[in-house]
């Protein structure tokens, strides 16, 4: 009996079968394939063009070869091609299709050109109308020309269309072929358009119009075809996470209540739903009778000048705007990047539970506060027991407790929560002796995080009940993390990056982020052409130097003024308006109008940055922060430093949304949150969501390294932007104020190749210069104000580039000449 294969035998089949899979999947193989395809159809045309003038000269060599004569580099071949693309044209024209062999070479071009991603082509259609019209132009072609070019070398049909049209010649004769032919283009013609059937019966019947009836209804058919939406099927299985809620009754037998507040979506790969804005559909007429009864009477029509054609247009119906068409086959990551963990759900112990419930009562009563009832909300890392005093009990005796509580809990820091908001109870959270992870996948996997409409969904973590925590950042608008060392803060920021990663596209988003540790997001840099911005000068995407992170600053308060001009011609007031107007195509692309992606900024240790760069990064920081949101512009800031030189009160003020992990004095948590509490955090992932009124405790999301960097490379290995999301170019002061010291007797050694390079493209931009002549920022600025001095280019325009003085060469050769002189 033949044994089994096991796993270890059949995975190395599995992994080449996927690397060959992968292979001719890849971007690059379709980009190969695709260029040798458009060289070849090029190589052909030339083969065939040359075929028709030197086909005479080659039919004897090819007719009468010797064995290997061809291969002889004097083979007397005269087609421009070469012998191989003589015989390719003799064979293709003469042995195959005729003159209607040309249709090879267009469909080749064009699967090449789709292939490269030049030009967007339905394949296929093309596919099928170059095989028809090969196939009937070489069948009429030979019909047409039977015999009439027996002397010549070219055959107009090719021996395929002069033996079909023979043969259907002798079976249905010289007339039924031509009709058989005509009919045949008038069906390609339907297939092409169906307009065609109209202009069919115009020609049979000079004087037909169309029936209301008949517009209507193929409109209706229409709309109805373009309306059909992929819809979610209705019925699906959930997964609930379910809270536990532990009900004490005091002196009576205990009652387990588990109710579900959380359900998750038990599929592995991620749904996304695009929004599809439907056309508008014009208002058809009404419908008349279109026959009447006979009668007696004359018969009286009333007609006007105006055609029904031109009363019916309405002018060219124009589709929305869709700014994912540049990115059309992103695919967003699936959920079996992430971690999975076999128990995610609540796990009670209620040998615990009823051992805190004991003690708690018995260290209150040992101080003489009496309890009505006493419930348990079991989280994953927390437990909160509401308890509800008896009457006439101070709810400031209890909070005086706090100690005493920990301490007959034996707990690592117990806090009290008096009273509960919009509850009449009073709240002691005390950690669990066995904490549960909350994986990322099982956030991103709820139903509350797919069905979100937010702008910028961020699902933090779990709540004390086991909800899925989410904040818009579009409505923060920025946020302030903080905590100790070995906190949580960078597992809580690869949370906030990853959820944006799953849900928005990269032509929806793009991030700024700034690391002087250099290692904590170095992870992300494989996504820069598809989700990171820099400066035009910038060499990584990760900004690392603190002189970069102060143009970039400087360069965003750029962007940011830019976007508020261009709200205000559009007559909008925030970035939803005004990408709502340009999607619809109510602003012109030609007036500098475009559809802006939302920009994230986020700054890892903002306290280093402070330390070294001081105001000169918390004055634009600032600036972004009181004025930024409007048009998109988000930041979060990051520190383990939570002092008041730090986060001082200006930032404290622009960023109202502040996530506190534990810290290790009360002083801190005054300083990040405005009062206490950050203190008595557990630690790993442990925070205070403050926004508003009161603190919200939650379980950070777990995200490790491996699993962003499977997401990161997910992400790199399909098609993105050339290069990442450009800023505006940023000139210092330092800069513009040296203009008038520059030195035009030591001129830089490229600067006649700069001016003349801004001449030709005219375009006076310091980064062409540097993309030109891969030299670096300084040099290319110094190199711009010598252009200036000697006037070849204008003043800086901001974010503009620099307007060309010169019209043409002939202009900039006097300005230099009159240098040299």
């Amino acid at each position: 009996m033949a044994k089994k294969k096991t796993d270890k035998e059949t995975e190395p089949k599995k992994i080449s079968k996927n690397r060959f899979t992968t292979f001719f999947k890849s971007e690059t193989t379709h980009f190969v394939i695709g260029l040798i395809s458009v060289i070849f159809s090029v190589y052909l045309l030339l083969a065939f063009i040359s075929f028709f003038f030197t086909g005479a000269a080659d039919q004897s060599i090819l007719d009468n070869q010797q064995p290997g004569e061809l291969m002889q580099t004097t083979n007397h071949v005269k087609n421009y091609a070469g012998a191989r693309g003589a015989q390719l044209a003799e064979f293709l024209i003469n042995e195959c299709f005729g003159i209607a062999a040309c249709f090879i070479i267009l469909f080749l071009a064009v699967a090449g050109m789709k292939m490269i991603k030049a030009y967007q082509f339905r394949v296929w259609k093309w596919f099928m109308s170059c095989s028809i019209l090969l196939v009937w132009f070489s069948i009429t072609l030979g019909f047409i020309f039977d015999g009439t070019f027996s002397d010549s070398f070219i055959y107009p049909g090719g021996l395929h269309g002069y033996n079909v049209s023979a043969w259907l010649v002798s079976q249905i004769g010289m007339p039924g072929l031509g009709l058989l032919l005509l009919i045949t283009a008038l069906l390609f013609f339907v297939y092409l358009s169906s307009e065609t059937i109209n202009m069919i019966r115009k020609a049979l019947h000079p004087n037909f119009k169309r029936k209301k009836k008949d517009t209507a209804t193929a409109t209706d058919n229409e709309n109805n075809d373009t309306s059909i939406k992929p819809k979610r099927e209705e019925k699906k299985e959930y997964s609930n996470p379910q809270p536990a809620v532990v009900d004490f009754e005091l002196e009576q037998p205990m009652k387990v209540e588990v109710g579900s507040k959380e359900e998750e979506v038990s599929n592995t790969p991620f749904p996304f739903e695009e929004k599809q804005t439907s056309e508008p559909q014009r208002p058809m007429p009404t419908e008349a009778n279109e026959e009447e009864e006979d009668n007696d009477e004359p018969d009286f029509t009333v007609s006007d000048d105006t055609s029904e054609e031109d009363a019916e247009y309405k002018g060219p119906a124009l589709q929305p705007y869709n700014p994912r068409l540049d990115l059309e086959n992103y695919k967003f990551p699936t959920l079996d990047l992430l971690n999975q963990y076999e128990d995610n759900g609540p796990n009670i112990d209620m040998e615990e539970q009823n051992a805190n419930k004991d003690r708690i009562i018995k260290v209150l009563r040992s101080f003489g506060i009496e309890i009505s009832s006493i419930k348990a909300s079991v989280g994953p890392t927390i437990t909160l027991y509401e308890i509800t005093p008896a009457e006439g009990v101070r709810i400031s005796k209890i909070r005086n407790l706090e100690d005493d509580i920990a301490l007959s809990l034996s707990a690592l820091g117990i806090r009290i929560i008096a009273p509960i908001p919009g509850k009449g109870t009073i709240g002691i959270e005390v950690p669990n002796a066995n904490p549960r992870i909350v994986p990322m996948q099982s956030i991103l996997n709820s139903k509350k995080f797919q069905e979100t409409t937010m702008e910028l969904p961020i699902a933090l973590g779990k709540t004390i009940t086991n909800e899925v925590f989410m904040v818009d950042l579009a409505k923060a608008p920025h946020m302030l993390v903080a905590g100790a060392t070995g906190q949580g803060k960078s597992v809580g920021l690869n949370a906030i990056v990853t959820s944006l990663l799953y849900k928005k596209h990269p032509a929806e988003l793009k991030f700024v982020i700034v690391d002087p540790k250099k290692v904590e997001f170095s992870v992300y840099t494989p996504i820069e052409r598809h989700f990171l911005a820099k400066l035009p000068d910038g060499e990584d995407a990760i900004i690392t130097d603190v002189s970069k992170v102060v143009q970039t600053l400087n360069s965003l308060c750029i962007e940011m003024d830019t976007r508020y001009d261009l709200l205000r011609k559009a007559g909008c007031r925030n970035i939803k308006e005004y990408n709502a107007k340009f999607i619809s195509r109510q602003l012109n692309p030609e007036k500098g109008h475009r559809f802006m992606p939302y920009i994230v900024i986020i700054i890892d240790e903002f306290g280093d940055l402070i330390m070294t760069a001081g105001k000169e990064v918390e004055l634009p920081i600032c600036r972004i922060a009181q004025l930024a949101r409007a048009v998109g512009i988000h930041a979060i800031i990051a520190t383990q430093r939570p002092t008041t030189n730090i986060i001082t009160g200006t930032i404290k003020a622009n960023f109202p949304a502040r996530v506190a992990f534990r810290v290790a004095a009360m002083m801190d948590s005054r300083t990040i949150l405005d009062r206490s509490g950050a203190q008595q955090l557990i630690g790993k992932g442990d925070m205070l969501y403050l926004q508003g009124n009161d603190p919200v405790r939650v379980q950070c999301a777990f995200v490790d390294t491996p699993e962003v960097e499977r997401i990161a490379n997910y992400i790199s290995k399909q098609q993105g932007y050339p290069t990442a999301f450009m800023l505006p170019e940023y000139v210092g002061e330092e800069s513009e104020s040296s203009i008038g010291e520059v030195d035009m007797n030591r001129l830089d050694p490229m600067f006649e190749d700069a001016a003349r390079l801004v001449v030709i493209h005219q375009q006076g931009s310091t980064s062409l210069i540097q993309r030109k002549f891969s030299i670096g920022y300084n040099r290319a600025g110094r190199i711009m104000d010598q252009l200036e001095k000697a006037g070849i280019v204008g003043p800086t325009q901001g974010s503009k580039a620099r307007d060309v003085l010169c019209m043409d060469e002939t202009d900039l050769e006097m300005k230099l000449n009159n240098l040299q002189q």
